[in-house]
């Protein structure tokens, strides 16, 4: 089948598999961690500076995360990110079940994790292409987005009934044995040998280059541009959640998992639905069009007070969110010579990822004043109006390529 075409290749498999477990259990360690800060402090803003802790790394580092990817094997290098995760989340267990955890330990971990995720993200998107070639590398990052949401439905639900249960620390307790699983695949491929190009340039250089090429080329400028604007406000409902779970819709930790599942549920749709792709052409209007989307369902869910009202909208949050961004980073991988996939990759991360802990301190301070769900409305709005100035730039270009083609078609008659 041409949507599960990229599982031809025994090391996306083994890849697929491991990835499966070890999601699951970093999805429940994120909801447990987000119910864990709101529940030690009951502080939007607290929330806000969590997520910042979490991502601020990934708008330094992941520039260099890319230059190590592009200079050094990229199979080792995820190898060594997942272990340093899986100590980290051990230790955040350690802290939390022997009730040494405070608002503040838990964000200075959460920190360390992000610094490991500026080096892991870029690294393992450029090692896809060694995974399954470029032929079936659209279908490759489809599919692992269908895994990444697959286990953000599994995950909160598991944490929510856990959190209620047994309490946030088996959660990141589980956490850290399910990166056996990604370790373990990736220990078990075999993965031909890349040639590394020497490089004269210094290591700011070589970042520059990458950013360089990114902004040159407007389709690539365009798409990330947009990604950045909802990463920077539209998935700041995330933060938001555990307040409308329990203050809004008075649902709960079970609730909470639940909402976040739902967004999960759709987003696998999402992703799927994307897989089944076979050609590059039309993903400038289908970011366009599920953008759009993406920013209507942030509008009705801020203001929502029915849990299952709620939990619908977000399903659909979910489905446009994830197909945006897998139309965008296929765009870009589509577009970038390998020299280079790192470094832009690493663009691709900040400009997804490492905007999104600015977000969060503004939103936290926002709501802070005004509430969530007036911040949330806000922030839809926002990414609604830029989603239609990108829609408006990509009916412009298709007017100007049909003429164009009108214009050929009568030069060749």
């Amino acid at each position: 089948m041409t949507r599960f075409r990229a599982l031809k290749h025994r090391n996306f498999q083994l890849f697929m598999a491991g990835q499966l477990v070890s999601l699951i259990g970093t999805w429940m360690q994120t909801t447990a961690q987000l119910w864990l800060v709101y529940d030690l402090t009951h502080s939007p803003a607290l929330l806000g500076i969590f997520g910042f802790a979490n991502q601020i790394p990934m708008l330094v580092l992941a520039s260099v995360g890319g230059y190590v990817g592009d200079r050094y094997s990229r199979h080792r290098g995820v190898i060594a990110t997942q272990t340093i995760s899986m100590l980290l989340a051990f230790i955040l267990a350690g802290l939390t079940l022997s009730h040494h955890i405070h608002e503040w330990s838990l964000i200075a971990i959460t920190f360390l994790v992000g610094i490991v995720n500026a080096f892991d993200v870029p690294i393992r998107q450029a090692f896809f292409v060694e995974m399954v070639g470029k032929e079936d590398l659209p279908n490759a990052i489809a599919l692992n987005s269908s895994i990444f949401n697959g286990a953000r439905v599994v995950g909160p639900a598991i944490a929510g009934f856990a959190i209620a249960w047994i309490g946030a620390g088996w959660c990141f307790f589980l956490n850290g044995l399910s990166f056996f699983a990604v370790i373990l695949a990736l220990l078990a491929m075999r993965i031909q040998p890349q040639e590394r190009k020497p490089s004269t340039e210094s290591p700011l250089q070589s970042l520059l280059e990458g950013f360089r090429f990114a902004m040159k080329d407007r389709p690539i400028r365009s798409a990330l541009l947009l990604l950045s604007l909802l990463s920077l406000l539209g998935l700041q409902y995330s933060v938001f959640m555990p307040i409308f779970a329990n203050d809004i819709l008075h649902a709960g930790a079970r609730g909470l998992g639940l909402l976040m599942s739902a967004a999960g549920v759709g987003a696998v749709l999402g992703a799927l639905q994307f897989a089944a792709r076979t050609t590059y052409k039309g993903l400038a209007k289908w970011i366009a069009a599920m953008s759009v989307i993406c920013a209507c369902g942030l509008i009705v869910f801020s203001q929502s007070h029915v849990f299952w009202l709620s939990a619908a909208v977000l399903f659909v949050v979910g489905f446009a969110a994830t197909s945006q961004m897998a139309a965008t980073n296929t765009t870009v991988q589509n577009r970038v010579p390998d020299e280079l996939r790192g470094r832009v990759m690493a663009v691709y991360a900040t400009m997804f990822m490492g905007v999104q802990p600015l977000g969060a301190l503004l939103a936290g301070g926002i709501a802070k004043r005004i509430g969530a769900p007036s911040t949330l409305a806000i922030f839809g709005s926002v990414c609604l109006i830029g989603s239609l100035v990108f829609a408006a730039w990509v009916l412009t270009r298709l007017r100007a390529a049909q003429k164009s083609a009108q214009v050929q078609a009568g030069l060749g008659r």
